[in-house]
Formats: structure tokens, C-alpha cells, sequence
């Protein structure tokens, strides 16, 4: 499975990734973890415009898709403001695409994607405003029978 965690920077994503990894190896699965931060860190692609950001989640999308054909659990957590290439990736199927958003001021405001395209279908909300870590990595278990 691919679990695509996608929304703003602050809302909670690497968190509850981060959270989600722990639970699935716990059960003894084999997970990896995918960060949009760390892969612009590894590719050296500072771009935040369009085409940056494209080239960025198009990269993530290839690496969780080799990673789960070879028999891996992926957790990603990239903003991924562009609902096309989402709902591309997702026609692939074993991928579960997570809104992660909060009503919470979380100091990452600066760095907001300002043409995020929220969800439309076929996805999982996840608002993390008043709800733990355990709370929303159950709501994802549930929705997923892992």
C-alpha cells in the first residue's frame, strides 16, 4: 500500500507519517518513509514554482511505485498541491490518498503552496485540528484494514 499523505506545511503530515511507519513495522511490515523535504534536500531542486514542484512529486510518485512493486509499504508526506497529478498516481491503484489539514496557526504558514488544490474524491480527511497521533493512525488503520 501507498499511503499519500498530501496538504500545507504544518498541518501534521511527516508527523502522522512518521507515526504511521512506526505502526505498520510494528505489526511487521516493510515501510519507507518518503519526505517532500528530503527528496529536494537529495535532488537539489530548491524550485517551489510550478514546474519545481511537479518535478518533486513526480520523483516521490516514481520512487513509492518502484518501492511498493518490490513489495514495500510506503508512508509519503508530500504537500502535493496539484489534484491532476494526484488523481493520476491514484488511477494506479494501492495508493490511499490522506488530507491532512488544521485550522491551527503552526509557524509554516510562510511556506504555503499557494495553488493547493484540496481533494475531491476518493480520499481520506484527516483534520488534525483537536485529534492526537493515535487518533488519526487509527482512522488510517480503520480505513485500511492493515
Amino acid at each position: 500500500m501507498i499511503y499519500w499523505f498530501i496538504g500545507q506545511p504544518g498541518s501534521g503530515k511527516t508527523t502522522i507519517a512518521r507515526a504511521l511507519k512506526a505502526a505498520l513495522q510494528k505489526a511487521g511490515r516493510p515501510v519507507a518513509h518518503l519526505d517532500g523535504e528530503f527528496l529536494r534536500d537529495l535532488m537539489a531542486n530548491k524550485d517551489f514554482s510550478e514546474a519545481g514542484r511537479t518535478r518533486n512529486i513526480r520523483a516521490g510518485q516514481q520512487l513509492a511505485a518502484k518501492l511498493h512493486d518490490d513489495g514495500i509499504d510506503v508512508v509519503a508526506s508530500f504537500v502535493s498541491p496539484y489534484r491532476t497529478m494526484r488523481e493520476e498516481f491514484k488511477k494506479e491503484g494501492n495508493v490511499l490518498e490522506i488530507h491532512v489539514h488544521t485550522t491551527e496557526i503552526r509557524g509554516r504558514e510562510n511556506h504555503f503552496a499557494i495553488a493547493f488544490e484540496p481533494p475531491l474524491e476518493n480520499f481520506l480527511d484527516m483534520d488534525t485540528t483537536r485529534v492526537s497521533v493515535e487518533e488519526c493512525i487509527q482512522k488510517i488503520l480503520r480505513a485500511k484494514r492493515v
